[in-house]
Formats: structure tokens, C-alpha cells, sequence
């Protein structure tokens, strides 16, 4: 082989390998805009959108399918639950809910839906497959948040009114303990390893760490902004990273995301996103976190080695929610 191809065929390998790293890391996130009634679609490789689609009325809580193959929107306006083709986002069926669903978790199983409906103080369970609703739990007033422990045993519904974290047996459809939070509770998240439960509340400006062993309290985190006012912190969003040594706050208003050690409970710095930031969700890879802001009307992209805001990305108006696809 000459030297010049020789040359070229390493360019080419070279070549090769960064498309396919790229290619690798490449994912797309959809968030939903509750103004607009449309879902943003993001190439997280690009971090720009390529895509924006109507949907029902007033999109807020989505998941994704277990398999990747569809998206799941509380359509809160429409009263029901609507699915759509994760890559043609072409509509595929709506899913029967109580009236103003707001948040949803799926089950392990890939089949069982949780949705939280607002106005009616239940939980239905929906098959997804089937389209069937399986059972209605009760629960406190205003629920909203939705946390599944990995292991698919018990299902934590927080109730914004009552202030309580509510613990639901998956098997039996019934709550077996309560736990008293500060006031309007928003997200529950359990750590992967299921020693932590940690439930958010907007207006006590806390969040809560609850042993889901015993249901005792392992702590209690609160945040302090220098320029801000202990108003404007509301913590909603969490989410925490695989390895469970790192959570990640949303803190609405005050448009911050908390960076706090799971260990000591201590929050180690703030990051400045986009105003009024909401929810969040990891590439599956864990190194970028996106942010919904919902008064600016962008997603914050951030590394999560870095701890650092690196792009916003404009999507439509008030982002509500935000999935990232698992391929």
C-alpha cells in the first residue's frame, strides 16, 4: 500500500469511529409545551429542535414507552391520556384517565400506567396494551407526583393539598402508609438503589428524604440563594444521578437547579438556567441533563460531569414536561 493510501485509509477509519460515537450518543428528547398544545422534538447530539408537532390540549406529564416505541402525554385538557409513534409522531390511541391528568409513571412491566388525576383525588391504572382501566386507587387531594421504585413494588403519589407522600402497594392497589411533607408536594424520585425517596415541595421551599424501608424521615433540605427571595424557591423537579451520589433540583422561580451530595444531604453549588425551570430528565447515558423553563420558553442543557449549563434551546410556549428516548 502507497503511503498517500495508507494515509486515507486511516482517515477514513478515524472517520469512521467519530460517526459512530457520535451516532452512539445521539438521542432525541421530547418535551411538551402546555401553551402551544405541541411536543418539541430535540436531537440531543444536535442539541437543537428538528421537529415540532400538535398534540392534545394543555400536554404536561409524558413518558416513553419500555420498548421506546411510543410516547405517552397527559393531554389535561382533553381529560385522557394520548399516545403517539415515538419516531412519526402520528397519533395512536388515547388512554381512558380521571378528569385533569397531570403526571404518569409506567410500570417495569411495560404495561401498567399510573396517572394522577388532579380534580377527582384518584390514581387510575390503565393497561396500555388493552386500553382498559384496571382499577382507580383514592388518594389525598390534588395528586400529582408520581415516583416507581426500580424495583416495581410501590408507587409514591404526592397530594399537593393533604402534603402527604402517599405509599402504594403495586400488587395490591392499595396505599399501606402516608408521610406528612411541607406543603404541595410536586415529585416523588427514588434513588436506584431504593434507600432514598426524595419528595419535593413548592411551597414549604423544601424537599424531603424519606427511608422507603420504614417511611421515617431521613432528612430535610432546604436552599438558600444569595439575591433571591425564600418565595421564589420552589423546588419541583428531581432527578438523580445512576451511581446515586448526586441530585439534580428544579427550583422554579428562583431558575436555579440545586447540585446537592446524596450522602451529606448539602447542597454543593447552583446552576443558572432558564427561567422557571420545572422538570428534567437525563440522556440515557447520564452526561447531559435538559431542563423545561417554563417562562422563558427553552430547554437548559446540562453537563452533569461539569456541573454547568453548556446551550438553551427555544422550544414552545411554557415547556411543561421532558422524556429522553432510550436509543
Amino acid at each position: 500500500m502507497s503511503r498517500s493510501s495508507a494515509i486515507l485509509t486511516a482517515f477514513l477509519s478515524a472517520a469512521a469511529i467519530t460517526s459512530t460515537a457520535s451516532t452512539a450518543n445521539a438521542y432525541t428528547a421530547y418535551v411538551t409545551n402546555e401553551k402551544d398544545n405541541t411536543v418539541s422534538v430535540i436531537d440531543t447530539d444536535k442539541l437543537e429542535v428538528i421537529k415540532t408537532v400538535k398534540v392534545g390540549q394543555r400536554p404536561r406529564g409524558i413518558v416513553m414507552s419500555n420498548d421506546g416505541k411510543w410516547i405517552i402525554i397527559c393531554t389535561s385538557d382533553d381529560n385522557d391520556v394520548k399516545i403517539y409513534d415515538a419516531k412519526t409522531l402520528e397519533y395512536v390511541k388515547s388512554l381512558p384517565s380521571g378528569p385533569d391528568p397531570e403526571l404518569l409513571t409506567l410500570h417495569p412491566d411495560g404495561r401498567r400506567l399510573y396517572i394522577a388525576n388532579e380534580d377527582d383525588n384518584l390514581v387510575t391504572v390503565v393497561d396500555i396494551n388493552t386500553s382498559k382501566v384496571i382499577t382507580e386507587i383514592p388518594v389525598g387531594v390534588e395528586p400529582e407526583g408520581m415516583g416507581m421504585s426500580p424495583d416495581g413494588k410501590v408507587l409514591v403519589n404526592t397530594s399537593e393539598t393533604t402534603n402527604m407522600a402517599h405509599f402504594i402497594d403495586t400488587t395490591k392497589h392499595e396505599t399501606f402508609d402516608n408521610v406528612l411533607v411541607d406543603s404541595r408536594p410536586r415529585v416523588a424520585m427514588f434513588n436506584s438503589a431504593q434507600t432514598q425517596l426524595w419528595v419535593s415541595s413548592e411551597v414549604g421551599g423544601t424537599v424531603t428524604v424519606i427511608n422507603p424501608a420504614d417511611r421515617k424521615i431521613i432528612g430535610k433540605i432546604s436552599f438558600d440563594i444569595p439575591g433571591i427571595t425564600k418565595e421564589a424557591i420552589q423546588p419541583v423537579g428531581i432527578r438523580i444521578t445512576k451511581d446515586d451520589k448526586i441530585a439534580f433540583v428544579a427550583l422554579g422561580p428562583a431558575n436555579r437547579v440545586a447540585v446537592i451530595d446524596t450522602a451529606t444531604l448539602k447542597v454543593l453549588k447552583y446552576i443558572l438556567v432558564g427561567q422557571r425551570v420545572w422538570q428534567m430528565y437525563f440522556t440515557p447515558d447520564g452526561k447531559e441533563l435538559l431542563t423545561t423553563n417554563g417562562a422563558s420558553n427553552d430547554v437548559t442543557v446540562i453537563d452533569v460531569a461539569n456541573q454547568k449549563a453548556i446551550k438553551s434551546i427555544k422550544v414552545g410556549r411554557y415547556p411543561w414536561g421532558v422524556v429522553v428516548s432510550p436509543n
